[in-house]
């Protein structure tokens, strides 16, 4: 057994290089390439995070430019329909006056049209009664007349 521990010993004084060896590459290691690649990868994902939440809030103000714009432009189409209301209703009155007076002239036109035809209708009357009074009286002396003497 006193030779198991000394070879074990032995051995373990033979693994101390290596073990001091591992230990300094691990040190090495550690302040050469974990530190620097883990700072890297922190400021990176910073980085990313702080893009990713960039273009978040640029997306945000792009969607509130898009909502305003399309506010602005719903707006504007309205502006564009009453105005083209506000106008067809003027023709639409337009339109109506003249209507309303064409009609007026067109009656007018028909009551001096009745006025012209009862004048003429009672000069007519008139004229009638005139010649009727004289071939009345006409008649009148033909038969009172002899019998041979108008002929």
């Amino acid at each position: 057994m006193d030779e198991t521990l000394r070879q074990l010993g032995e051995l373990l004084l033979g693994a101390v290089p290596t073990v001091i060896m591992l230990a300094l590459l691990y040190a090495l290691y550690e302040a050469i390439l974990h530190k620097p690649l883990t700072q890297v990868l922190a400021e990176r994902r910073s980085r990313t995070e702080g893009a990713v939440e960039k273009s978040k809030a640029d997306i945000a103000a792009a969607d509130a430019r898009t909502a305003e714009y399309e506010q602005k432009l719903r707006e504007a189409r309205a502006a564009v329909f009453r105005a083209q209301e506000a106008k067809r209703q003027a023709a639409l009155m337009t339109r109506t006056n003249a209507v309303n007076e064409a009609r007026n002239k067109a009656q007018a036109q028909v009551q001096a049209a009745k006025a012209d035809i009862e004048r003429d209708r009672a000069a007519a009357e008139k004229g009638l009664q005139a010649e009727a009074a004289t071939l009345a009286q006409e008649i009148v002396r033909r038969v009172l007349q002899p019998a041979g003497a108008g002929r």
